[in-house]
């Protein structure tokens, strides 16, 4: 009977997480033998924790909210990517004994942008509002598509003008607070807080979008969360929330493990089927 790996997701809170049902269908369309389980991990055990994991022969491991930046330092090793964010999302069991580190959380927000919802990026004007490591994480990927512009917007601007700083060579990387944004447009608009979750977001001006603009927030949830509404009203010609992203990132994950990079478009449909089931009035 052949073994199966044990792969699985920390994080805290983690009732909510919906990658084990993604792993499993990626697992099964892929015919791939493995298990996939959630776990309520805070940062002050997630050491602990995780060290315990790889020692009872885990292979690898998601790590989301508020364990990012631990996993960071948890890592022996780095991809680049992961690097440039200081966040990881992924740790795998390399042959040497060694943990890698990767942040599979910007290539799978581009690949829900263009691939899922061909969106153009070449040569937009981004703006991302909040600066803290979900912002870190999507730069790389978002300047590699070589838009005109990216905006980084923060009640802290120092937050915003730190991670400007990292990335000195790009000279279409500028940072301000809210209140600086009147009198400007983008093409796209990424809402990288969880505000919206919560029902709040900053004062944005209603002249924010240009026409045929898009808004995409990188939360998701169950309903439209405040920023896809707050896009709805601003007459986007998408304004979408990240459940795309959530299952990208984790087919990126998948391939890392697994060497096979399953479709992630069946598992999308599934799920906003699903979504869109909960919200029927009962």
């Amino acid at each position: 009977m052949p073994t199966i790996d044990n792969y699985a997701v920390f994080g805290h809170p983690i009732s909510h997480s919906k990658s084990p049902l993604i792993h499993h269908l990626f697992a099964e369309q892929t015919g791939q033998q493995l298990s996939y389980s959630a776990h309520d991990v805070p940062a002050e055990v997630f050491k602990a924790q995780t060290d315990e994991f790889f020692k009872r022969g885990g292979k690898g491991l998601n790590c989301t909210v508020p364990l990012k930046e631990l996993a960071w330092e948890y890592a022996d090793h780095l991809s680049d990517r992961a690097r440039i964010s200081k966040a990881v999302n992924t740790l795998t069991l390399q042959a040497d004994g060694g943990i890698l580190g990767d942040n599979t959380d910007g290539v799978g927000l581009v690949n829900d942008l263009t691939r899922n919802h061909q969106l153009e990026l070449f040569g937009k004007r981004l703006l991302i509002l909040g600066a803290g490591g979900a912002t870190r994480g999507i730069m790389a990927p978002l300047l590699a598509c070589q838009p005109s512009q990216i905006m980084i917007a923060n009640r802290t601007v120092s937050k915003a003008e730190t991670i400007v700083s990292e990335f000195t060579g790009s000279n279409n990387l500028s940072s301000c607070n809210y209140a600086d944004l009147p009198g400007q447009q983008f093409d796209l608009i990424i809402n990288a807080t969880s505000a919206s979750l919560s029902n709040q977001l900053p004062a944005l001006p209603d002249t924010l979008l240009a026409k045929s603009g898009c808004c995409y927030d990188l939360a998701y949830s169950n309903q439209p969360t405040a920023f896809v509404v707050w896009g709805q009203t601003q007459h986007a010609a998408k304004s979408l929330d990240g459940l795309g992203m959530l299952v990208e990132q984790a087919a990126e994950a998948f391939n890392i493990w697994r060497g096979i990079r399953p479709d992630t478009l069946p598992i999308i449909t599934l799920l906003e089927q699903a979504r869109q089931t909960s919200r029927l009035p009962t």
